[in-house]
């Protein structure tokens, strides 16, 4: 008996930690997953937008202290512009292009490569995240930037989120940032009411105001009738009810008299003797 209660308290402490570990790694995961560089704001394709890579220290013992986006050579960027960050040094660097890219009707050869913030400061304490703005233009009409990214820590650790999964399911160890791109919204189409162009003006103009005077005709005509038909019927729908409200009335008063009139006469009877007069109602 004493050796079934201690293999059942064994088993129950076993069962206890087990599910106390699958508790942790619950917590903890998603914590991580979400632990990395990411791009937020929105772009839209051919434009030019404002975007923040957005910096969380997962770190519990040490700090962010630099962050270096370097800016993909597939889809070079005409125009890279910073922002001053309080705590926080910002520099640039630059590449030659092979071949120039046009913008604004102007050919450039040379475009920014990477951008580097440098604390100045404590940098990005752990539990904490730091947001850091770009504007970049001219982007493409669609498709997606992938953004290599450098994270530096005040102990010396790098970590390079520069990993894009061929499975869009799966998120790799160390995802890159990217920016989604919405494409630009297509121009509106003309409108098939405008008259055909034709060689005489005045007649285009005359037959153009014609068929607009015709067409808006249509509904005014289609809702006179309308009302010239119901007219009559709500009248007399109204003439029908006060005809049956009086012959209800009418009823209701010769009623009585006609009862009392069909009434045979009763036999004489001998009068009471005389006393209080009554009145029947």
């Amino acid at each position: 008996m004493f050796k079934n209660t201690t293999s059942l308290r064994r088993t129950a402490a076993r069962l206890g930690l087990g599910a106390t570990a699958a508790l942790v790694l619950a917590t903890a995961l998603p914590g991580v997953a979400q632990a990395h560089v990411t791009v937020q704001g929105e772009a839209k394709g051919g434009g030019f937008s404002v975007v923040a890579f957005r910096v969380p220290n997962e770190r519990d013992d040490a700090s962010t202290t630099r962050l270096r986006v370097i800016l993909p050579k597939d889809h070079p960027i005409g125009s890279v512009q910073t922002t001053a960050v309080p705590g926080w040094k910002v520099t640039t660097a630059t590449r030659k292009l092979d071949k120039p890219i046009e913008m604004f009707g102007e050919k450039l050869d040379t475009v920014v490569s990477r951008v580097t913030w440098s604390a100045t400061g404590g940098g990005i304490k752990p539990g904490q995240f730091q947001d850091f703005d770009l504007s970049l233009g001219q982007l493409p009409e669609s498709g997606r930037l992938v953004f290599s990214t450098l994270q530096t820590y005040s102990s010396g650790e790098q970590v390079n989120w520069n990993e894009v999964s061929a499975d869009p399911s799966v998120e790799p160890e160390h995802p890159a940032p990217v920016l989604e791109i919405t494409p630009a919204a297509a121009a509106e189409p003309a409108s098939s009411a405008a008259p055909d162009t034709t060689t005489d003006t005045t007649a285009g103009t005359t037959a153009g105001t014609t068929a607009g005077t015709t067409a808006s005709s249509t509904p005014t005509s289609g809702t006179a009738d309308e009302t010239s038909l119901t007219l009559p019927i709500v009248l007399s729908g109204a003439a029908l009810a006060l005809s049956l409200f009086a012959a209800v009335l009418a009823w209701r008063r010769r009623g009585p008299v006609e009862a009392l009139a069909s009434e045979p006469a009763s036999e004489p009877v001998s009068e009471p003797a005389p006393g209080p007069e009554r009145v029947e109602v």
